[in-house]
């Protein structure tokens, strides 16, 4: 599943196809589930007629013993067909799961475009398994269209005015069924929206926790989840009650329908054109149409939902445009990493024009934080310039790889997310594959990445060193903890070019002077970029860069601009 033209048919019609197979087993297992169930009134009558009303043990004993191979029978290819049918829903979610997960963290990107984290969590967990549910319910539907056939045919042999009522009167009982549907698949529509929106405030609320709580902002971020809670709530139980009439309704009619073709039997009874035998066999299969047809009432909700989610919020996620434009040329080997900007508008840059030499450390300082916000944003190609062009080693970054571009230009955004787990593990990637590298020993790497930025020191003040959980997001990290994390992690993964935005903003000023020294000695002789307004690690830079009004306003040393120019000494001393 992919970007482009999709509808939620093509959601639904994907992931049957997918797991077809087990469909077809299941419901083909539940199908003789489904006759075995049928049959059992049909064989409890022949065993009246001709074993009890004839009084002939021989025959009764035959036909128990009929009617236990029967229940074992039904038995197990119930059980076995669930579990192919439970797998597949299974299976379905997950690949779908997959498939949402895996657009969302395209290098192209886009996915998150409008929506909160907290709704795309929704859309890959909850809209996912409704999807999924899908599989069951056509398979149940099946079983029950085997089951109303059998007891229909069985009927016929039984009378023909039998037969004819429940041929004619499930096709009716299903497109009613349908039609109380429809409300309730635009209330789940509704339901899954507010819920997802619900759960995106929620996760930017815990995000935000410590900004807050700064601000003295608490009791207000909190009515507003509650407002968007209560709007949550209120379009849940809008789907609760129309899941409710509906079933209701559904399950009503077909009370009606069951009664009515044990009125028509007893009628026959009476006249004599049944046996008594016959007359229970026709009540039984009456009883049993029941099980059925309560089936098709919970098939047409799992439909309704499951075509909610997969045509409103499924496929609208797979089929949302790229951010970027797909290049196919490789990053040429070995990245030299001298970048260059022509031209770019974007934000808060107006044609910018930048040079950006490898194997430096070149800071960028920022008058308008719009314009440090567009940049980083073109040197992590999160989204491509209005007009204008980057280059990275004089190939534009449009006919680059994403995948591989991102490899070789690491932009360590400030608001980056610490993962549940421990420190360790936050710093190092899971698999190694760099140990050949020119950097050495992985562990020396990372122990060297955490010294630079200090991360070595939060560490020790840590329970259980290295191995202390952080907790999600970082939580149980103070703010300048967190950041020295997450600079170690950028310094450890150690890519050809390294971006970092304000690393340093919420330590002490010896802790960041310290930090400065250890960026420039870590980095020494790759391309390295800091854009900050921090006079700390713009001092140990060997070019700075001032952005004025989204151009270049002024370049030159630390030290030449703070005496030179006063758009700098207000932008960075101020």
């Amino acid at each position: 599943m992919g970007a482009g033209e999709l509808s939620g048919r093509d959601v639904l019609t994907r992931s049957v196809k997918g797991q077809l197979r087990r469909v077809a087993l299941g419901s083909a297992l539940g199908s003789v589930h489904q006759l075995g169930e049928a049959l059992v009134p049909v064989v409890i009558g022949v065993v009246i007629d001709q074993a009890v009303d004839g009084q002939d043990a021989g025959r009764l004993a035959l036909w128990l013993g009929v009617l236990a191979v029967m229940y074992v029978t039904l038995s197990w290819s119930f059980r076995l067909g669930a579990k192919a049918g439970e797998r597949g829903a299974e299976e379905a979610a997950h690949t779908l799961r997959l498939a949402i997960v895996d657009r969302v963290l395209d290098a192209r990107g886009g996915a998150e475009k409008g929506r909160l984290p907290g709704e795309l969590a929704n859309v890959a967990t909850e809209d996912a398994k409704r999807v999924g549910a899908v599989n069951m319910a056509l398979m149940s539907g099946i079983w029950a269209i085997s089951g109303v056939t059998v007891a229909a045919v069985a009927l016929l042999l039984t009378s023909v005015t039998l037969g004819l009522i429940v041929l004619l009167g499930t096709p009716v009982l299903l497109w009613l069924g349908h039609l109380l549907s429809k409300p309730l698949e635009r209330r789940s529509e509704a339901e899954q929206d507010k819920a997802a929106h619900a759960s995106g405030v929620a996760a930017d609320l815990v995000a935000g926790l410590r900004v807050l709580k700064g601000l003295g902002a608490q009791d207000a971020a909190v009515e507003r989840y509650r407002r968007t809670s209560r709007v949550s709530l209120a379009a849940t139980l809008r789907s609760a009650r129309a899941e409710s009439w509906q079933t209701g309704l559904v399950l009503a009619l077909t009370g009606g329908f069951i009664a009515l073709i044990a009125l028509v039997g007893g009628r026959l009874a009476l006249d004599g054109s049944l046996t008594l035998g016959q007359l229970v066999s026709a009540v039984g299969l009456a009883l049993f149409l029941l099980g059925p047809l309560e089936t098709f009432a919970w098939v047409n909700a799992e439909l309704a939902q499951g075509r909610a989610s997969a045509g409103a919020r499924v496929a609208e996620v797979l089929a949302t445009g790229h951010a970027v434009v797909d290049g196919d040329d490789p990053v040429a080997e070995p990245v030299r990493g001298e970048l260059r900007l022509r031209g770019v508008r974007l934000g808060g840059l107006d044609g910018l024009d930048l040079h950006l030499p490898a194997g430096q450390l070149t800071g960028i300082a920022v008058t308008d934080p719009a314009g440090a916000e567009a940049l980083l944003r073109c040197l992590g190609r999160e989204t491509d310039p209005e007009s204008g062009s980057v280059e990275l080693d004089g190939v534009p970054l449009t006919r680059l790889d994403p995948a591989g571009l991102r490899a070789a230009v690491l932009v360590a955004a400030r608001d980056a997310a610490l993962f549940e787990g421990s420190l360790a593990a936050n710093v190092t990637p899971d698999e190694e594959s760099e140990s050949g590298t020119a950097d050495g020993d992985p562990d020396l790497r990372t122990e060297h990445a955490m010294a630079a930025a200090r991360a070595d020191e939060v560490a020790d003040s840590l329970p259980h060193g290295t191995a202390t959980g952080v907790g999600e997001g970082g939580r149980s990290l103070s703010g300048g903890q967190r950041q020295r994390v997450l600079l170690a992690r950028a310094l450890r993964a150690g890519p050809p070019v390294l971006v970092v935005h304000d690393p340093t903003t919420a330590v002490d000023t010896v802790t960041e002077a310290r930090i400065a020294s250890g960026l420039r000695e870590f980095r020494q002789g790759r391309t390295t970029i800091v854009v900050t307004n921090s006079p700390a690690l713009l001092a140990v830079t060997d070019h700075v860069i001032l952005l004025d009004s989204g151009r270049v306003g002024a370049e030159g040393t630390h030290a030449d601009l703070v005496r030179t120019d006063a758009t700098y000494r207000t932008a960075v001393l101020a």
